[in-house]
């Protein structure tokens, strides 16, 4: 399957993708939010331009400004509360998941982070060999972060004190390898972060290999990760390398079919 098709560019309007830019580094930055020279700095943009676009947004209510510094703006919230907040990244996704999944023979998912401090499987696709997968049909429930190559990836971004917070010393056991010590846990979350992808072998289920990888906006926010499962005996070790690499291309796609950059 091809990507998404987007918008031919001639249809594009460069001053909306230009304010969407803004909008998605404001909810980037702390809760004082950022001056017009840090925005446009941070975006790449004119301050001219930038001032222009953020007195539009002021006006419309998408972002305020105390003295100089803006923020997301109230009606900018008011709009979210109608919106669904899964729906488009997932008719986006699945495409390109059932290409990789194609590819691989494997089944490839997506996840997105809850404000609860969990994760929810939203968009799935299956190759031809997935058939009676004990996870098919997973959508809309939740992972055991420290047993899933994906909860490992979301927990890597949360950082060590929010998941000793977060988890108990001792941890369920799902299988003989599954990591049940915190402490060990948070070693190889320092390491999921050094190398940007998570991995389980035989944690979860015995047999499954499971492959994880962030896909992030364009202010670098984590918004949801990319899952790659297969058994043992077909998705080996000695393919991780090659089949990272596929994911990698994939987050790559899936960024660009999200967040079309227009100069």
């Amino acid at each position: 399957m091809s990507d998404v098709p987007a918008a031919p560019a001639e249809l594009t309007n460069k001053s909306v993708v230009k304010a969407a830019r803004l909008l998605r580094e404001l909810a980037a930055q702390p809760g004082g939010g950022a001056t017009v020279t840090v925005l446009a700095k941070a975006v790449g943009m004119s301050r001219p331009t930038a001032f222009r676009l953020l007195l539009s947004l002021e006006h419309t209510g998408l972002v305020d400004r105390t003295d100089n510094n803006y923020v997301l703006g109230w009606e900018l919230a008011r709009l979210g509360r109608y919106a669904d907040p899964y729906s488009g990244v997932a008719q986006r996704a699945e495409p390109l998941l059932q290409e990789l999944a194609d590819k691989l023979n494997e089944s490839a998912t997506l996840s997105v982070p809850l404000p609860n401090d969990g994760l929810e499987l939203i968009a799935e696709a299956y190759g031809s060999h997935v058939v009676g997968a004990t996870n098919q049909g997973m959508r809309g429930q939740h992972y055991p972060l420290h047993a899933s190559s994906t909860g490992k990836v979301f927990l890597a971004e949360l950082g060590r004190e929010r998941v000793s917070a977060l988890l108990p010393e001792r941890l369920e056991a799902f299988t003989e390898s599954t990591i049940t010590d915190r402490a060990r846990l948070l070693r190889e979350l320092d390491q999921v972060r050094e190398q940007g992808y998570g991995i389980i072998d035989n944690e979860l289920e015995e047999g499954l290999l499971s492959l994880s990888r962030p896909v992030r906006d364009p202010a670098g926010e984590l918004i949801a990760i990319l899952t790659v499962n297969g058994p043992r005996y077909r998705l080996t070790r000695e393919q991780i390398p090659a089949t990272l690499e596929l994911m990698r291309s994939t987050v790559e796609r899936l960024a660009a079919a999200l967040w079309e950059q227009t100069d």
